[in-house]
Protein backbone atom coordinates (compact mmCIF):
# COMPACT_ATOMS: atom_id res chain seq x y z
CA UNK A 1 0.00 0.00 0.00
CA UNK A 2 1.35 3.33 -1.02
CA UNK A 3 1.86 6.45 1.42
CA UNK A 4 2.13 9.91 0.86
CA UNK A 5 5.23 12.27 0.82
CA UNK A 6 3.12 15.41 2.08
CA UNK A 7 6.03 18.00 2.01
CA UNK A 8 4.28 19.69 -1.32
CA UNK A 9 1.31 21.99 -0.61
CA UNK A 10 0.42 22.43 -3.80
CA UNK A 11 -0.54 18.96 -4.90
CA UNK A 12 -0.53 16.25 -2.27
CA UNK A 13 -4.12 16.66 0.25
CA UNK A 14 -1.47 16.11 3.39
CA UNK A 15 1.35 17.58 4.51
CA UNK A 16 3.93 15.25 6.33
CA UNK A 17 7.38 14.97 5.28
CA UNK A 18 9.46 11.99 5.88
CA UNK A 19 8.76 8.73 6.22
CA UNK A 20 5.34 9.27 8.80
CA UNK A 21 2.63 7.05 6.91
CA UNK A 22 -0.66 8.07 7.04
CA UNK A 23 -3.24 5.64 8.88
CA UNK A 24 -5.66 6.27 6.04
CA UNK A 25 -5.54 8.86 3.05
CA UNK A 26 -8.37 9.98 0.65
CA UNK A 27 -8.10 12.36 -2.65
CA UNK A 28 -8.16 16.05 -0.06
CA UNK A 29 -6.78 14.84 3.80
CA UNK A 30 -5.37 12.18 5.58
CA UNK A 31 -5.52 10.82 9.02
CA UNK A 32 -2.25 10.01 11.44
CA UNK A 33 -1.98 8.25 15.00
CA UNK A 34 0.48 9.91 17.43
CA UNK A 35 1.14 12.57 19.56
CA UNK A 36 -0.12 16.22 17.38
CA UNK A 37 2.85 17.69 18.65
CA UNK A 38 5.29 15.46 17.04
CA UNK A 39 3.11 15.52 14.04
CA UNK A 40 2.63 18.93 13.68
CA UNK A 41 6.33 19.62 13.75
CA UNK A 42 6.93 17.88 10.69
CA UNK A 43 4.39 20.48 8.73
CA UNK A 44 6.48 23.44 7.56
CA UNK A 45 6.11 26.77 9.37
CA UNK A 46 3.66 29.13 7.83
CA UNK A 47 1.61 26.42 6.35
CA UNK A 48 -1.83 25.61 7.55
CA UNK A 49 -4.97 27.80 6.83
CA UNK A 50 -7.03 26.66 9.78
CA UNK A 51 -6.58 24.22 12.94
CA UNK A 52 -9.96 23.48 14.14
CA UNK A 53 -10.33 20.86 17.43
CA UNK A 54 -12.04 19.80 20.74
CA UNK A 55 -9.63 18.87 22.97
CA UNK A 56 -10.04 16.19 26.07
CA UNK A 57 -11.92 19.07 28.22
CA UNK A 58 -10.26 19.49 32.03
CA UNK A 59 -12.74 17.13 33.76
CA UNK A 60 -12.91 16.54 37.52
CA UNK A 61 -13.78 12.66 36.79
CA UNK A 62 -11.77 11.26 34.23
CA UNK A 63 -13.41 10.23 31.08
CA UNK A 64 -12.68 6.83 28.65
CA UNK A 65 -11.28 9.44 26.38
CA UNK A 66 -8.57 11.14 28.04
CA UNK A 67 -8.38 14.18 30.25
CA UNK A 68 -5.80 15.48 32.79
CA UNK A 69 -6.89 17.46 35.86
CA UNK A 70 -7.35 21.00 35.50
CA UNK A 71 -4.12 22.28 37.13
CA UNK A 72 -2.07 20.64 33.99
CA UNK A 73 -4.50 21.10 32.18
CA UNK A 74 -3.53 24.73 31.02
CA UNK A 75 0.01 23.97 30.60
CA UNK A 76 -0.22 20.96 29.05
CA UNK A 77 -2.43 22.76 26.20
CA UNK A 78 -0.36 26.10 25.57
CA UNK A 79 2.27 22.61 24.84
CA UNK A 80 0.28 22.45 21.28
CA UNK A 81 -0.94 25.91 20.97
CA UNK A 82 2.80 27.08 20.60
CA UNK A 83 3.52 24.35 17.96
CA UNK A 84 0.03 25.67 16.14
CA UNK A 85 0.93 29.26 16.16
CA UNK A 86 4.23 28.67 14.03
CA UNK A 87 2.20 26.19 11.75
CA UNK A 88 -0.36 28.91 10.96
CA UNK A 89 -0.16 31.42 8.12
CA UNK A 90 -0.62 34.81 8.74
CA UNK A 91 -4.27 34.82 7.63
CA UNK A 92 -4.74 31.32 9.64
CA UNK A 93 -7.02 30.77 12.68
CA UNK A 94 -7.12 28.20 15.74
CA UNK A 95 -10.69 27.47 16.56
CA UNK A 96 -10.69 25.74 19.75
CA UNK A 97 -14.22 24.23 21.77
CA UNK A 98 -13.67 23.89 25.29
CA UNK A 99 -16.43 22.19 27.50
CA UNK A 100 -17.04 24.00 30.82
CA UNK A 101 -16.35 22.36 34.22
CA UNK A 102 -16.70 22.15 37.92
CA UNK A 103 -14.12 22.93 40.83
CA UNK A 104 -13.70 19.58 42.95
CA UNK A 105 -16.08 18.98 45.44
CA UNK A 106 -18.06 21.88 44.97
CA UNK A 107 -20.83 23.47 42.89
CA UNK A 108 -18.40 26.39 41.74
CA UNK A 109 -17.19 26.81 38.53
CA UNK A 110 -13.62 26.48 37.27
CA UNK A 111 -12.31 28.94 34.98
CA UNK A 112 -9.57 27.12 33.14
CA UNK A 113 -11.01 27.52 29.71
CA UNK A 114 -10.81 31.05 30.54
CA UNK A 115 -7.12 31.01 32.10
CA UNK A 116 -6.39 29.10 28.39
CA UNK A 117 -7.59 32.28 26.67
CA UNK A 118 -5.63 34.63 28.31
CA UNK A 119 -2.43 32.49 28.39
CA UNK A 120 -2.75 31.61 24.83
CA UNK A 121 -3.38 35.58 24.16
CA UNK A 122 -0.56 36.83 26.44
CA UNK A 123 2.22 34.22 26.44
CA UNK A 124 1.95 33.09 22.73
CA UNK A 125 0.73 35.52 21.06
CA UNK A 126 -2.32 34.68 19.53
CA UNK A 127 -5.57 37.44 19.21
CA UNK A 128 -9.04 36.78 20.28
CA UNK A 129 -10.79 36.87 16.88
CA UNK A 130 -13.84 36.34 18.40
CA UNK A 131 -15.64 34.52 21.21
CA UNK A 132 -18.20 31.81 20.21
CA UNK A 133 -20.79 30.18 22.38
CA UNK A 134 -21.88 26.68 21.11
CA UNK A 135 -26.05 26.00 22.77
CA UNK A 136 -26.44 22.08 22.68
CA UNK A 137 -29.63 22.03 23.06
CA UNK A 138 -29.88 17.93 23.35
CA UNK A 139 -27.17 18.13 25.84
CA UNK A 140 -28.18 15.78 28.94
CA UNK A 141 -28.36 17.25 32.36
CA UNK A 142 -24.83 17.52 34.25
CA UNK A 143 -23.40 17.41 36.44
CA UNK A 144 -25.14 14.80 37.77
CA UNK A 145 -24.22 15.64 41.77
CA UNK A 146 -25.53 19.18 40.75
CA UNK A 147 -28.47 19.00 39.01
CA UNK A 148 -29.72 15.65 39.00
CA UNK A 149 -29.09 14.95 43.00
CA UNK A 150 -29.06 18.02 44.69
CA UNK A 151 -30.69 19.80 42.26
CA UNK A 152 -28.58 23.05 43.07
CA UNK A 153 -27.47 24.06 39.64
CA UNK A 154 -29.05 24.13 36.36
CA UNK A 155 -27.80 22.03 33.32
CA UNK A 156 -24.50 22.97 31.67
CA UNK A 157 -25.36 22.84 27.80
CA UNK A 158 -22.82 26.44 26.50
CA UNK A 159 -19.43 25.11 25.20
CA UNK A 160 -17.00 28.33 24.90
CA UNK A 161 -15.52 27.95 21.55
CA UNK A 162 -12.53 30.65 20.95
CA UNK A 163 -11.54 31.92 17.76
CA UNK A 164 -8.06 32.56 17.88
CA UNK A 165 -5.79 34.04 15.02
CA UNK A 166 -2.11 34.91 14.25
CA UNK A 167 -2.36 38.31 13.13
CA UNK A 168 -5.28 40.58 13.91
CA UNK A 169 -6.26 40.36 10.14
CA UNK A 170 -7.51 36.51 9.62
CA UNK A 171 -8.68 35.33 6.64
CA UNK A 172 -12.66 35.64 7.09
CA UNK A 173 -15.98 35.56 4.94
CA UNK A 174 -18.96 35.65 7.04
CA UNK A 175 -21.44 36.02 3.54
CA UNK A 176 -20.47 31.78 3.67
CA UNK A 177 -22.38 31.19 6.57
CA UNK A 178 -25.48 33.43 6.30
CA UNK A 179 -28.49 32.05 8.44
CA UNK A 180 -31.78 32.39 6.60
CA UNK A 181 -34.32 34.97 6.92
CA UNK A 182 -36.84 34.84 8.93
CA UNK A 183 -40.55 34.49 7.80
CA UNK A 184 -40.81 38.15 8.94
CA UNK A 185 -37.69 39.20 7.38
CA UNK A 186 -38.97 37.31 4.22
CA UNK A 187 -41.96 39.50 4.01
CA UNK A 188 -40.22 42.25 4.85
CA UNK A 189 -38.12 41.54 1.55
CA UNK A 190 -41.01 41.26 -0.43
CA UNK A 191 -42.61 44.60 0.46
CA UNK A 192 -40.44 46.96 2.57
CA UNK A 193 -42.84 49.86 2.41
CA UNK A 194 -45.55 47.85 4.39
CA UNK A 195 -43.33 46.48 7.29
CA UNK A 196 -41.05 49.14 8.31
CA UNK A 197 -40.53 52.77 7.54
CA UNK A 198 -36.64 54.39 7.08
CA UNK A 199 -35.92 56.29 10.24
CA UNK A 200 -33.07 56.82 13.32
CA UNK A 201 -34.45 54.12 16.06
CA UNK A 202 -34.35 54.90 19.59
CA UNK A 203 -31.09 53.33 19.98
CA UNK A 204 -29.94 55.67 17.72
CA UNK A 205 -29.02 53.31 15.07
CA UNK A 206 -30.13 54.89 11.68
CA UNK A 207 -32.40 52.01 9.40
CA UNK A 208 -32.12 53.07 5.67
CA UNK A 209 -33.79 51.90 2.41
CA UNK A 210 -30.67 49.40 2.21
CA UNK A 211 -31.86 47.51 5.10
CA UNK A 212 -34.47 46.11 2.90
CA UNK A 213 -32.53 44.72 0.74
CA UNK A 214 -32.03 41.29 0.27
CA UNK A 215 -28.46 39.94 0.84
CA UNK A 216 -29.00 36.29 0.88
CA UNK A 217 -29.49 35.68 4.67
CA UNK A 218 -29.12 36.87 8.10
CA UNK A 219 -25.96 37.79 9.96
CA UNK A 220 -25.49 34.62 12.20
CA UNK A 221 -24.86 35.38 15.73
CA UNK A 222 -21.90 34.36 17.97
CA UNK A 223 -23.92 31.82 20.14
CA UNK A 224 -24.43 29.01 17.66
CA UNK A 225 -27.30 26.77 18.38
CA UNK A 226 -26.22 22.71 17.21
CA UNK A 227 -27.62 20.15 18.55
CA UNK A 228 -25.33 16.63 18.74
CA UNK A 229 -27.37 14.22 17.88
CA UNK A 230 -25.61 12.08 15.59
CA UNK A 231 -27.00 8.60 15.66
CA UNK A 232 -27.31 6.90 12.12
CA UNK A 233 -24.53 8.10 10.12
CA UNK A 234 -21.89 6.14 7.97
CA UNK A 235 -19.54 6.26 11.34
CA UNK A 236 -21.92 4.57 13.81
CA UNK A 237 -23.38 2.24 11.54
CA UNK A 238 -19.69 1.10 10.73
CA UNK A 239 -18.77 0.88 14.69
CA UNK A 240 -21.98 -0.95 14.97
CA UNK A 241 -21.19 -3.37 12.39
CA UNK A 242 -17.90 -3.71 13.88
CA UNK A 243 -19.16 -4.31 17.27
CA UNK A 244 -16.93 -1.58 19.01
CA UNK A 245 -17.67 2.04 20.98
CA UNK A 246 -18.10 4.91 18.97
CA UNK A 247 -16.22 7.90 20.22
CA UNK A 248 -18.16 9.33 23.15
CA UNK A 249 -17.18 13.07 22.46
CA UNK A 250 -18.08 13.66 18.71
CA UNK A 251 -18.16 16.93 17.19
CA UNK A 252 -21.47 17.35 15.45
CA UNK A 253 -20.64 18.20 11.37
CA UNK A 254 -22.49 21.64 11.66
CA UNK A 255 -19.98 23.09 13.86
CA UNK A 256 -16.82 22.10 12.01
CA UNK A 257 -18.64 23.34 9.11
CA UNK A 258 -19.38 26.93 10.46
CA UNK A 259 -15.98 28.12 10.71
CA UNK A 260 -14.47 25.49 7.41
CA UNK A 261 -16.73 28.05 5.53
CA UNK A 262 -16.31 31.08 6.75
CA UNK A 263 -12.42 30.77 7.74
CA UNK A 264 -11.08 29.15 4.73
CA UNK A 265 -11.37 28.76 1.14
CA UNK A 266 -11.36 25.43 -1.61
CA UNK A 267 -7.71 23.93 -1.28
CA UNK A 268 -6.70 25.61 1.50
CA UNK A 269 -5.36 23.17 4.43
CA UNK A 270 -7.50 22.56 7.64
CA UNK A 271 -6.05 20.51 10.63
CA UNK A 272 -7.71 18.30 13.82
CA UNK A 273 -4.95 18.01 16.28
CA UNK A 274 -7.38 15.73 18.46
CA UNK A 275 -9.04 14.24 15.72
CA UNK A 276 -11.90 11.31 17.66
CA UNK A 277 -13.83 10.00 15.24
CA UNK A 278 -12.33 12.74 12.58
CA UNK A 279 -15.82 15.12 11.99
CA UNK A 280 -13.29 17.38 10.98
CA UNK A 281 -11.76 15.87 8.12
CA UNK A 282 -15.12 14.22 7.04
CA UNK A 283 -17.04 18.33 6.36
CA UNK A 284 -13.51 19.72 5.06
CA UNK A 285 -13.12 16.80 2.55
CA UNK A 286 -17.15 17.75 1.64
CA UNK A 287 -16.18 21.43 1.37
CA UNK A 288 -13.40 21.15 -0.91
CA UNK A 289 -10.89 21.62 1.35
CA UNK A 290 -7.46 19.65 2.06
CA UNK A 291 -7.58 18.00 5.76
CA UNK A 292 -5.25 16.33 8.37
CA UNK A 293 -6.07 15.02 11.25
CA UNK A 294 -3.70 14.09 14.13
CA UNK A 295 -5.23 11.16 17.18
CA UNK A 296 -3.43 9.32 19.41
CA UNK A 297 -5.96 6.01 20.08
CA UNK A 298 -5.20 3.90 16.84
CA UNK A 299 -8.79 2.43 17.55
CA UNK A 300 -10.17 5.83 17.23
CA UNK A 301 -8.59 6.12 14.03
CA UNK A 302 -9.26 3.15 12.38
CA UNK A 303 -12.73 3.63 13.74
CA UNK A 304 -12.91 7.12 11.94
CA UNK A 305 -12.28 5.45 8.40
CA UNK A 306 -16.05 4.52 8.08
CA UNK A 307 -17.00 8.31 7.92
CA UNK A 308 -15.12 7.81 4.23
CA UNK A 309 -17.16 4.57 2.78
CA UNK A 310 -20.43 4.46 0.96
CA UNK A 311 -23.91 4.93 2.86
CA UNK A 312 -24.97 1.30 2.80
CA UNK A 313 -21.73 -0.40 5.26
CA UNK A 314 -20.82 -4.41 4.70
CA UNK A 315 -19.88 -5.82 8.09
CA UNK A 316 -17.09 -7.34 6.39
CA UNK A 317 -15.69 -4.48 4.64
CA UNK A 318 -16.00 -2.30 7.48
CA UNK A 319 -13.99 -4.57 9.44
CA UNK A 320 -11.72 -5.48 7.26
CA UNK A 321 -10.66 -1.63 6.67
CA UNK A 322 -10.78 -1.75 10.73
CA UNK A 323 -8.43 -4.63 11.14
CA UNK A 324 -5.80 -3.02 8.23
CA UNK A 325 -5.53 0.34 10.10
CA UNK A 326 -5.25 -1.10 13.55
CA UNK A 327 -2.71 -3.67 12.29
CA UNK A 328 -0.40 -0.50 10.97
CA UNK A 329 -1.39 -0.22 7.26
CA UNK A 330 -1.91 2.32 5.52
CA UNK A 331 -4.90 2.47 3.76
CA UNK A 332 -5.53 4.39 0.53
CA UNK A 333 -9.37 4.89 0.65
CA UNK A 334 -10.26 5.11 -3.11
CA UNK A 335 -8.20 2.05 -3.53
CA UNK A 336 -10.15 0.17 -1.07
CA UNK A 337 -13.43 0.93 -2.49
CA UNK A 338 -11.82 -0.10 -5.76
CA UNK A 339 -11.05 -3.57 -4.02
CA UNK A 340 -14.06 -3.59 -2.14
CA UNK A 341 -16.23 -3.58 -5.22
CA UNK A 342 -13.79 -6.18 -7.13
CA UNK A 343 -15.08 -8.56 -4.60
CA UNK A 344 -18.98 -7.93 -4.78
Amino acid sequence: MMTMNLQTLSSNPALMNGSTAPAYFTTKGAAYIGDSRVLLECLPDDSVDLVITSPPFALQRKKEYGNLDQHDYIDWFLSFGRIVHRKLRDSGSFVVDFGGAYMSGVPARSLYNFRVLLRMVDELGFFLAEDFYWFNPSKLPSPIEWVNKRKLRVKDSVNTVWWFSKTQWPKSDITKVLSPYSDRMKKLLEDPEKFYTPKVRPSGHDIGKSFAKDNGGSIPPNLLQIPNTESNSQYIRGCRAVGIKSHPARFPARLPEFFIRMLTEPDDIVVDIFGGSNTTGQVAQSEGRRWLTFEELPEYVAASAFRFLDKDINPEIARSLYDDIITGQSVDMDEFHEQMMLEL
